[in-house]
């Protein structure tokens, strides 16, 4: 676009910008730009690095979308609606993702590569020209701490659409790089580590991460978040039955993480994912939470958005698409 800009006044690509985030579905809509210059842009600059390739509607109002990049790669983005008016959106930061954790469906296709910053802003700005949205999650496809930088420039720009950084999540299996570098980061966003399991041994054998960056070392990388933000870090726990929703395991975990307000568990019923696993029951998870609460951890358990249509936690695996 810079090239098609030249020779322009310097605040023309703001302008564009402005349109974009505020969700303009083209630039004929830009109208405080000449129309000779709408007209070369339409003409010679995609208005979207994305193409949607299929979107599919929940029960719920959830939406999911399957975009495909300029070359090839699928992409899941997902809007969730509230009930109180919330509007979120959870994007994806890679094609793929190549940590093959085995509950999750996302691991099962080929990993393509990083998404630009440009690519993911653009799936929020799909959902923008449907309606506002005021929060984001980086829970798509992919681990957004391996694409730290992009995934930091698309944050950057989160506020122009209506998203602020205190009302955006980035999630992550414990890309120990990552933390550090978000921490320190500037922008105030919430970070969620994905433990679901309450000691190294299970936790290797669900995640291969683990082996790279234990247990101890992630948390102790999320207690220097939480000291530098003064922000809860959220504690993704999804309930596998028979694998990580014993009583002895809340109460490890219990212990694992302490009392107070440094984390806050979010237990996640399990999705399908055509992976082996079965859910936890609602008395299994309802026990869990009973132990982590008696023990002084604040814990909630996750609303389920969309599961109808494959685009809930761990279902992302953009079908059809697998063999990208």
């Amino acid at each position: 676009m810079q090239q098609e800009l030249d020779g322009q006044p310097s605040y023309r690509a703001r302008q564009v910008w402005e349109w974009a985030a505020r969700g303009a579905a083209s630039y004929d809509e830009m109208t405080n730009l000449p129309r000779a210059l709408r007209d070369r842009l339409a003409e010679r600059v995609p208005f979207s690095t994305l193409t949607v390739v299929d979107e599919a509607h929940a029960r719920d109002g959830t939406v999911k979308t399957l975009f495909h990049t300029a070359d090839g790669r699928p992409v899941e983005a997902v809007l969730m609606r509230y009930r109180d008016g919330r509007r979120s959106v959870c994007v994806s930061s890679q094609s793929g993702c190549p940590l093959t954790c085995t509950f999750c469906a996302t691991g099962t296709m080929r990993f393509g590569r990083n998404l630009t910053a440009s690519e993911i802003l653009d799936q929020v700005l799909h959902f923008r020209r449907i309606e506002p949205v005021d929060h984001l999650v980086f829970m798509g496809m992919g681990e957004p701490l391996m694409n730290v930088d992009n995934v930091l420039a698309a944050a950057a720009r989160l506020p122009d659409i209506g998203i602020t950084h205190r009302r955006t999540t980035v999630s992550t299996v414990g890309w120990l790089p990552g933390i550090e570098r978000i921490t320190t980061c500037g922008m105030p966003l919430r970070l969620a580590f994905s433990l679901h399991a309450p000691d190294d041994a299970l936790r290797s054998r669900i995640m291969p991460v683990n082996d790279r960056y234990p247990l101890a070392d992630v948390l102790a990388a999320c207690r220097r978040h939480h000291e530098a933000t003064n922000r809860p870090v959220f504690i993704e726990y999804v309930m596998l039955a028979g694998v990580n929703d014993r009583y002895e395991q809340a109460l490890q975990l219990a212990r694992l993480l302490g009392p107070g307000f440094t984390f806050k568990v979010n237990l996640i019923p399990y999705n399908p994912t055509g992976t082996g696993y079965e859910g936890s029951s609602r008395e299994a998870i309802d026990a869990f939470r009973a132990v982590l609460e008696e023990h002084g951890v604040p814990v909630t358990v996750r609303l389920t958005r969309g599961r109808d249509i494959a685009a809930a936690c761990g279902q992302l695996a953009a079908a059809g698409a697998r063999r990208a």
